[in-house]
């Protein structure tokens, strides 16, 4: 592997939420690193959750963290 996209899916951090459509545009992006030319693999996943209080309400945030491999770098992902 020469290079590895990591790609954040979910809300990682409290102080600055992800909209909806942010967290659907970062699994479409993880989707197009899988199945796209060149074919990325997943390398690692890491799964995280954290408890937060914000004022007087307890919130859950969930996320996973995807990391693709590819042999080079894909032109695609210079286009964002």
């Amino acid at each position: 592997m020469r290079f590895i996209k990591r790609i954040v899916v979910g809300n990682d951090n409290p102080k600055n939420l992800r909209t909806e459509a942010e967290v659907q545009e970062a699994m479409e992006l993880v989707n197009r690193c899988l199945n796209s030319t060149p074919r990325g693999y997943i390398l690692n996943v890491e799964k995280s959750f954290g408890l937060y209080n914000i004022g007087e309400h307890q919130v859950v945030l969930q996320y996973a963290v995807y990391h693709v491999g590819f042999a080079r770098k894909p032109l695609f992902l210079d286009e964002r």
